[in-house]
């Protein structure tokens, strides 16, 4: 691996599944949402959270026509790093979750059950969320896999099939299929999980209907006084339902982002945002859990640049 203290932007070099002319940006900035169509947008919290009725938090503060799988495959970090993962997603405590069902509306149509298709064959789910009219922010894991073991698989997915605000058997804004993806080299060539984000490039402006969230640069000091939401689609519960979990961070590093919020597999590539002013801005990418915390990759300066010049 390239010594990365001498260039700690190296692994931050954007690679792409399809030839692409673009040129990251540059300097930090604050990206706003935008909420689509009618978004009959859902209320907040004076705590930064989303205003969900009748659920107190008890641990603190168009498209192809396409049939959603009834049966739940395994998660797609699984392809990566093998069953079961080395840093498994974890409910910590009881299992709090709250099941989404409203995901008609923003910002919960924002989230996209993802079905991947790998080299092999294999298939495998992840979450993903807008941040353009085309353009949906994931993990790197999620479409390009790295180190499975497996001949034949460790390359981009060969096909993504992303449907927002899924409930189950219901596909409110159908399904859109893409192979147009996007990582970097600190993942797709080094396999580090410093780096592990991705993005999805769709054929069709379908963001434009759901809305998207904004995402942003923020200080040490900034995240640690932050309340953090994630929503996604996790394994261990019914095929394609929406679950939603909040808390403060725990502790940040540089590249890393860390909360007592609880996710399982399936929901990599979850967005993990901040609640300002009513809007929904990412601070980070979910991607891994642990015994105490789970994770996901800071939205630093580099990473914006290239969420930036990937939204489309």
């Amino acid at each position: 691996m390239p010594d990365e203290t001498s260039n700690p932007v190296l692994g931050h070099v954007s690679v792409a599944s399809q030839p692409t002319d673009e040129i990251p940006a540059g300097g930090e900035f604050l990206e706003p949402p935008e909420e689509g169509e009618n978004p009959q947008t859902t209320d907040v919290t004076s705590e930064g959270t989303e205003a969900v009725e009748g659920y107190e938090h008890p641990k603190g503060p168009l498209s192809e026509l396409f049939t959603p799988p009834t049966i739940q495959f395994p998660d797609i970090g699984e392809a990566s790093f093998g069953p079961p993962p080395p840093m498994a997603e974890s409910v910590h405590g009881p299992d709090d979750r709250i099941q989404i069902t409203s995901t008609s509306v923003y910002p919960w149509r924002v989230h996209c059950s993802l079905l991947i298709t790998a080299a092999d064959g294999s298939r495998w789910i992840g979450t993903g969320w807008f941040i353009g009219p085309r353009t949906v922010m994931t993990a790197g894991h999620v479409v390009y896999i790295k180190n499975s073991g497996v001949p034949g698989r460790d390359c981009w997915a060969t096909r993504v099939d992303v449907m927002p605000g899924r409930n189950g058997a219901q596909l409110p804004f159908g399904s859109v299929t893409s192979s147009n993806l996007r990582s970097v080299t600190g993942w797709t060539a080094w396999g580090d999980q410093n780096y592990d984000y991705g993005a999805i490039l769709l054929p069709t402006d379908l963001g434009s209907r759901t809305g998207w969230f904004g995402f942003g640069v923020y200080s040490d000091a900034d995240l640690l006084g932050s309340t953090l939401n994630v929503a996604g689609y996790p394994g261990d519960k019914p095929a394609g339902t929406l679950w939603y979990h909040w808390n403060r961070a725990a502790s940040v590093n540089s590249r890393k982002v860390y909360y007592d919020i609880d996710t399982m597999g399936g929901q990599s590539g979850s967005s993990v945002y901040r609640i300002m002013s009513g809007g929904r801005y990412g601070a980070a990418i979910h991607a891994y859990g642990g015994a105490t915390t789970n994770s996901g990759t800071r939205v630093s300066s580099p990473v914006a640049n290239n969420m930036l010049a990937w939204k489309a």
